[in-house]
This record gives C-alpha cells, sequence and structure tokens, in this order.
C-alpha cells in the first residue's frame, strides 16, 4: 500500500471554456468538481494503475465533507482526519482553443498545534501498513515550515519511504530529514537554490539532503539527479490540454517505481509517458490510457553528464 497525505486538502472546480475573456463575461461549456490537492491526485492514479492506495490528510467545514464525499465516489480509501476550519477550493479555467489553464488557489484553513499533533498520531498509525508515504503540496496556514521534516521523521521510525513534493521554506526544512526522493518543477529548483541550470539547481538539492531530485521541465520532461547517476528523460511530442496534476502523475510513477526498484531510466520513462497522459486527459488525477500506452517506448532517456544549455532547456518557454 501507498499512503499519499495531503495537508491541504481541495475542492477542485474545473470551468472549460473556448477562451478565457479578461474583463468580460466567459460563458463555461462544462463544470466539474473533484476532491483535489496534490497527494489526492497522486492517489487517484496510483488506484487506476492498480495499486492499493489509502488517502489521508485534513478535511474540514462543509468543503471538507465535499471532499470526503467525492473520495468515497471515487472509490479511494479515504482516512482523511476531520478539522474545524473550512477546507479550500481551487479553480482551474481551462481556454480549449488555446490549450492553456488559469488557475485560483484559495488559502485553506488555519490549522491549530491540538489539531496538528492529533494528525501527527493518525499518521503514526497508518505507516506501520505502507510501502511508501507520499507528503505533497502546500501547507495549511498555521502549520510550521518544519512540518514535513517532522512527518518525514516519523516514516523512517517506521522504515517507510518517503516522497515529497513540496516547496519554498518547507522543501528547505524537510531536506535535513532526508527524503528519498523530492519532486520540484523548474521554478522550484531556481527559487530553492538561486541556480539558473536545473542540473546544478537538481544536484544542490542532492547534496542538501535528498536521496534522489527528479524534476520537472514541463515540455522539455524530466532531469534525475540520483546515487545511481543523472538522466534527462523527454516525451516524443508536445501535448496540449490540461497541466494541472500532470506534475501529480509524474509522481505517482516515481513512487510505484520507487517501491518496486525499477531502474531509474525505466521509472523516468514511465514517469514522462505517464504525465503527458494526465494532460490529455480533462480533470486533474485523471490520464488517458492509450496515450499513456502510446508514449511509454518513444520517451527518450540519455544519460546526463553536463549542464543543460539555453537551447535545450529554456525556462520561460
Amino acid at each position: 500500500m501507498i499512503l499519499t497525505v495531503t495537508l491541504n486538502t481541495a475542492l477542485d472546480i474545473t470551468h472549460h471554456l473556448d477562451r478565457l475573456r479578461p474583463h468580460g463575461s466567459n460563458r463555461v461549456r462544462a463544470v466539474a468538481e473533484r476532491a483535489g490537492g496534490k497527494g489526492v491526485n497522486v492517489a487517484r492514479i496510483l488506484h487506476a494503475l492498480g495499486h492499493p492506495t489509502v488517502v489521508t490528510g485534513l478535511a474540514g467545514g462543509l468543503t471538507g465533507e465535499a471532499v470526503r464525499a467525492e473520495l468515497a465516489a471515487a472509490g479511494l480509501d479515504d482516512r482523511m482526519l476531520a478539522i474545524p476550519g473550512e477546507s479550500r477550493r481551487t479553480v482551474a479555467v481551462v481556454e480549449e482553443s488555446v490549450g492553456d489553464t488559469t488557475i485560483l488557489l484559495e488559502p485553506g484553513p488555519v490549522v491549530g498545534v491540538e489539531e496538528w499533533e492529533q494528525f501527527v498520531n493518525h499518521l503514526d498509525t497508518l505507516l506501520p501498513d505502507a510501502e511508501a508515504v507520499v507528503l505533497s503540496g502546500s501547507l495549511p496556514r498555521g502549520l510550521p515550515a518544519g512540518a514535513y521534516a517532522q512527518l518525514l521523521q516519523l516514516a523512517h521510525t517506521h522504515h517507510t519511504l518517503a516522497v515529497l513534493d513540496a516547496d519554498g521554506t518547507a522543501l528547505h526544512a524537510a531536506l535535513p530529514a532526508g527524503p528519498a526522493l523530492i519532486k520540484p518543477n523548474a521554478d522550484e529548483l531556481a527559487a530553492a537554490t538561486g541556480l539558473t541550470d536545473p542540473v546544478a539547481a537538481a544536484r544542490a538539492l542532492h547534496a542538501a539532503g535528498a536521496g534522489a531530485v527528479v524534476a520537472s521541465l514541463g515540455e522539455h520532461g524530466l532531469i534525475a539527479v540520483t546515487p545511481q547517476g543523472s538522466w534527462r528523460a523527454r516525451p516524443p511530442e508536445r501535448l496540449a490540454g490540461n497541466p494541472t496534476g500532470a506534475g501529480d502523475a509524474a509522481v505517482a510513477a516515481l513512487t510505484l517505481g520507487l517501491v518496486t526498484d525499477t531502474p531509474w531510466p525505466d521509472r523516468l520513462a514511465e514517469a514522462v509517458a505517464l504525465s503527458a497522459a494526465a494532460v490529455a486527459a480533462p480533470l486533474a488525477g485523471d490520464f488517458d490510457p492509450a496515450v499513456h500506452q502510446a508514449l511509454r517506448s518513444r520517451v527518450d532517456v540519455q544519460t546526463l553528464e553536463q549542464p543543460l544549455t539555453a537551447k535545450e532547456f529554456d525556462p520561460c518557454p
């Protein structure tokens, strides 16, 4: 079983329209609501791939009740801890004519010390049955920057592999606790290290305590810095669609690879194909199986020995 932790759970609302017209009225073609947050998206992908998964985190208020009802409807194993505060909502506006998405993120509830202690104890009861735990997403207000570091230390006491997908101070504070794998994106790499070359930045985070660093570069694929070597994996083509949740699909693939000890080139190819297939799906947490299968054998994975040049990687395409 893989356990996913979403501390800042959300109700994701997705609006599909032809084109967004700022400062004017926009007619929406379709609306979808579902439980969200990065860890929930990871769990959906793992569940769809047939791997046993448990979803935990914090959920509160009427929004939290809606989140938990949707988790149950989706067939996910919900072990959320109820809190008094109101869980957040996110709104994604998908412009279908151009393949762009605009996202609005609410801040979420304020979590108190007592609620945090209850969750730590709750997680302690779940970890003994977990092959790996995925800690991902933003921290709710009220939690210290070292919250993920505390959960990583707890995972270590149970000898549970831990994957971290966080940024900012939460990422910095967690690195000394030694996550088995972290998955920042290009912007998060630059912000965390001050380095413009993503390979150098990934190596810096590896040296700071991460067991392995896999960085997503959007349409340019992934780079990986690990104890076994460094690689770059690139998709064969760019797909238009909704990129929300593509990084979570990559985390799902990487976590499965960690649990099964799949060779790094294979797990990177799977992560690129699965994240691309997530872009082709309309909602975060889903992926297009046909796209996944079609791309899997065509992902280009090469050993990475030199820094990327500006021609190979443009952080602002």
